[in-house]
């Protein structure tokens, strides 16, 4: 069990893509189950955003706004570096304070919540340009409805668009993290690199660094 701890927003507050991203599958284990732990949680005066054209959001400082999501313990150095392979230039690793919830209310409104202790933790601020991200909110629940099965090595479903414009259609909505995308790529590479120094029996090295 790693040391590090993180807040997910987006696409990494799915299990599934999670464990795809740091340990190369998107199924428990008797390991990744053991030694990483999701707790829901809330960001205050940030804001998320869907990104244009694609699946995933990104999340900017903004008062008065908040952002649910997951904060993730037990993670390692290895892990940190996949997880910043997969976010990419688009995205810096920051240090915030978020909230523990203690219970979780309506994820909108986020009336009910009742929150609990703060903690010192890092999360993937986008520092893209801004007019790629959308003046509309991420659903996590849609994501999982209708986008989840490519994100965690399913085959794609056909997808639809709520944009006002029409999708250009060399853009990969994914941004290059799924099927043959050079993020996508460079994580395979970089899961059979711990799978040979590993072993057979699927173990995940403490770090890869």
């Amino acid at each position: 069990m790693g040391d590090r701890t993180a807040f997910f927003y987006g696409t990494l507050m799915a299990q599934e893509v999670l464990y795809r991203v740091i340990f190369g599958t998107s199924t428990v284990s008797r390991y990744n189950v053991q030694t990483v732990t999701q707790t829901p949680a809330i960001l205050h005066n940030h804001k998320r955003s869907r990104v244009r054209y694609c699946d995933y959001p990104g999340v900017i400082p903004s008062k008065g706004h908040s952002v649910r999501g997951t904060y993730v313990t037990g993670l390692t150095d290895g892990d940190i570096y996949r997880l910043d392979m997969f976010e990419g230039t688009s995205y810096e690793l920051r240090g915030v304070r978020v909230r523990l919830l203690k219970s979780e209310g309506d994820e909108a409104t986020g009336e009910g919540n009742v929150e609990g202790e703060e903690v010192e933790t890092k999360t993937y601020i986008w520092i893209d340009e801004e007019d790629r991200l959308e003046d509309k909110e991420w659903d996590y629940a849609t994501f999982r409805k209708e986008k989840l099965s490519r994100w965690s090595g399913g085959e794609p479903e056909e997808q639809g668009w709520d944009d006002d414009e029409e999708k250009t259609e060399d853009i990969d909505p994914t941004g290059g993290r799924f099927g043959n995308g050079q993020i996508a790529q460079d994580l395979e590479k970089e899961h059979e690199k711990l799978k040979q120094q590993g072993g057979d029996d699927g173990e995940p090295l403490k770090s890869a660094v």
